[in-house]
């Protein structure tokens, strides 16, 4: 019986990297013993009437690891790749009493899965490469993740500079702009906006843009664990703390300069007024998020 089983799963493979799985297959190939390999399960909502881009977007990078996996030399029947879709298995959710996706799991080839075998999706995310460690530290099997060539970077670099060097080849008589200090602080502000509100942790984590409840159709902008964000909510800071820097800069304005009295006030109560609405907007994003935070 191990044996047909085993070559069943490789002959799956062979065809697939990712073999699918319905509730019978999952319970023969998976659940029931005997077993002398280990079993990788991506549990998930691919239909679209499920509206989970989180699903598809952690698809992706399970196919590129199973692919991986698929076509390197250290392949062999010791570890298999498969996926359970909601909408072909709900009984396997209902027994593992499963109520969320995309969840990954680990099945041993003895025992049952223990706490560690569920892949901590929420801390570390879903890319290949985490994927990865998390199944060497479970089988000892190292997967080197192999991704097919994206150049978009590289052309948009280049793009860039093209843009760059034919805009000062145009301006070559008249290079004073360059000294312009209110435009490279400009730059450097825009940057710092960036940075200070998730930009690069969207572009590592690939995080969906918001999520909507497929239940009452309710959309949410602000991720409700301090572990994860939202695209949008990244966004939402961003203009949050431009709008903060803009009412510094007129309370600095009107402090400084040396004009009429009643507009350097007007400026003085403007900049005040953004300062503290926006300012008390992100304290209330922060403490929505960080519950145990002591406010008052």
């Amino acid at each position: 019986l191990l044996a047909e089983k085993v070559e069943q799963l490789m002959e799956w493979s062979s065809r697939r990297s990712v073999i699918r799985m319905n509730g019978d297959k999952f319970r023969r190939f998976v659940k029931a013993p005997p077993r002398n390999y280990s079993v990788v399960v991506m549990f998930t909502a691919l239909q679209p009437q499920r509206q989970c881009s989180v699903c598809r977007q952690a698809n992706e990078e399970y196919q590129v690891l199973a692919n991986s996996w698929r076509y390197s030399s250290a392949f062999s029947n010791k570890l298999f790749f498969t996926i359970v879709d909601y909408d072909e298995g709900a009984d396997v959710f209902q027994q593992l009493n499963m109520n969320s996706a995309p969840t990954f799991m680990h099945f041993p080839p003895k025992g049952k899965p223990k706490r560690a075998d569920t892949f901590d999706l929420q801390r570390i995310g879903f890319a290949a490469e985490q994927l990865a460690k998390w199944i060497a530290d479970r089988t000892d099997v190292h997967i080197r993740v192999f991704r097919p060539p994206n150049y978009s970077g590289t052309i948009a670099l280049a793009l860039l500079v093209s843009l760059v060097g034919g805009l000062l080849y145009l301006r070559r008589n008249n290079l004073e702009f360059i000294y312009n200090k209110t435009g490279w602080a400009m730059a450097a502000l825009c940057v710092v906006f960036a940075m200070t509100s998730g930009q690069m942790w969207n572009h590592i984590r690939g995080p969906p843009y918001a999520h909507k409840n497929p239940q009452n159709g309710q959309v949410s902008y602000i991720h409700g664990s301090s572990q994860a964000q939202f695209v949008a909510e990244s966004h939402i800071i961003l203009l949050l703390n431009a709008a903060i820097t803009m009412g510094m800069v007129l309370l600095n304005e009107a402090a400084t300069s040396k004009g009429d009295v009643g507009k350097r006030r007007i400026i003085c109560l403007v900049g005040l007024g953004l300062v503290v609405f926006f300012f008390s907007f992100l304290l209330s994003i922060f403490r929505s998020k960080y519950h145990g935070y002591p406010y008052r």
